[in-house]
């Protein structure tokens, strides 16, 4: 139940990020997600899109350093309380989160939190322990993607 998340390695100066995302439109490929984070020399751009293979050999052949990471997927409803109920969660399962990040899903209600663990089976069965609904690659494109 992962989802196969890219990471992208692009300097910080202004004109980085337009490269990885001409080279993904140009061959068709869809963003799901995006987060950069930062540092002053360089960044790191985490994207979910349509074919994540497809994707890593089109940015490698942009000349991208770029890695396929295992993430995990959950469906969280939209209200106060959700992200703390799942960190509660995993706190007392002994799992670290690496890290996270959200994104809306075009489900009334409903967010999608994608997020990187240390352990992520043991993650999954935690989160599926209290009711989470982890989230497989088809069913995120679903959440994002209009039909």
């Amino acid at each position: 139940m992962k989802v196969m998340q890219l990471s992208v390695f692009l300097e910080n100066k202004p004109g980085e990020l337009s490269g990885p995302c001409k080279a993904l439109t140009d061959a068709g490929i869809n963003l799901l997600s995006v987060s950069l984070a930062d540092t002053r020399q360089f960044g790191i751009l985490r994207m979910i899109v349509s074919d994540p293979d497809k994707g890593k050999a089109v940015l490698e052949r942009a000349g991208c350093v770029v890695n396929l990471t295992p993430v995990v997927a959950i469906d969280i409803p939209d209200k106060p309380g959700a992200l703390a109920s799942i960190v509660k969660s995993l706190e007392e399962a002994a799992i670290n989160i690496e890290y996270l990040y959200a994104f809306c899903s075009r489900i009334a209600g409903h967010a999608v939190l994608v997020m990187r663990f240390d352990a992520p089976d043991a993650a999954i069965a935690a989160l599926q322990s209290t009711g989470a609904r982890v989230l497989q690659a088809a069913e995120l494109l679903d959440r994002v993607q209009e039909n």
